[in-house]
């Protein structure tokens, strides 16, 4: 499967879930971002509907700093913040998929946030890439 037009994906071949998500929760850290919000999928479809679904989490990362100077350029940008990070089980694995900064902020039309779509989405890749094996860094 290719990354979506909307984000960047990243598997993680023999990694636990639990361990996926805590490597990009500290590799998300290491660029500055913390978790906002934690959504247990699975746990509330198990809740509300009965269903069973695979491990899958949606976080909500935020960069204060970068936040603060995306809300100055664009006050409602917060219908677009946090970023979100998910992480779900695999066969064999996991995935973390990221959504991409620069896809959705293009419908806010603004430069100075386009421009600080471009630095926010560079360290969320970084942060994505430093879990990849080491033989693998240039791959999504």
């Amino acid at each position: 499967m290719s990354d979506p037009a909307y984000g960047f994906t990243l598997r993680l071949p023999g990694v636990s879930y639990e361990d996926a998500r805590q490597r990009i929760i500290d590799a998300l850290a290491a660029e500055g971002f913390g978790i906002l919000t934690e959504i247990d999928v699975a746990g509330t479809l198990k809740k509300k509907l009965g269903v069973d679904f695979r491990k899958y989490a949606i976080l909500g990362a935020c960069n204060p700093p970068l936040a603060h100077r995306a809300l100055e350029a664009e006050p409602l940008i917060g219908l677009l913040l946090p970023c979100n990070v998910v992480v779900a089980e695999e066969d064999g694995g996991s995935v973390v998929a990221l959504l991409s900064p620069k896809a959705i902020f293009q419908l806010v039309g603004n430069p100075r946030v386009e421009g600080l779509a471009d630095e926010v989405e560079a360290k969320l890749r970084r942060a994505l890439q430093s879990l990849a094996p080491a033989g693998s860094r240039g791959a999504s």
